[in-house]
């Protein structure tokens, strides 16, 4: 069970990661839409890849992951809320929508709920 909770801390670091370095046209897009500015994706940006690097150090450092896990999970809560607001199709929000069950998963399991 540890190497596919590690293997969905990579995931979900590594998604976000490429999202907000390489896909940054496409958030910057999704904001506007959004009718967020940009003190707001600035801040969510550096939070969700500042969690991301938590979530990937926290392989070595177990006491990270919980705290990192649930708070990404948050953050992924909010992007659906704001796709559904928007009129988004399911398409849109299935990244996301995998994205926060992936932490929960990872909450869960670094919580030693299971």
């Amino acid at each position: 069970m540890n190497q596919l909770v590690i293997a969905a801390q990579i995931a979900v670091a590594v998604s976000v990661a490429f999202v907000w370095i390489f896909r940054i046209h496409n958030v910057i897009k999704e904001f506007n839409q959004f009718k967020l500015n940009d003190i707001t994706r600035s801040f969510v940006g550096f939070a969700k890849t500042s969690l991301a690097t938590l979530l990937i150090v926290g392989i070595w450092y177990d006491s990270l992951v919980l705290a990192s896990a649930v708070l990404m999970g948050l953050f992924m809560v909010a992007a659906q809320y704001f796709h559904f607001k928007a009129g988004n199709p399911f398409k849109q929000r299935l990244p996301s929508l995998i994205l926060l069950l992936l932490c929960i998963f990872i909450a869960v399991s670094s919580a030693d709920i299971i």
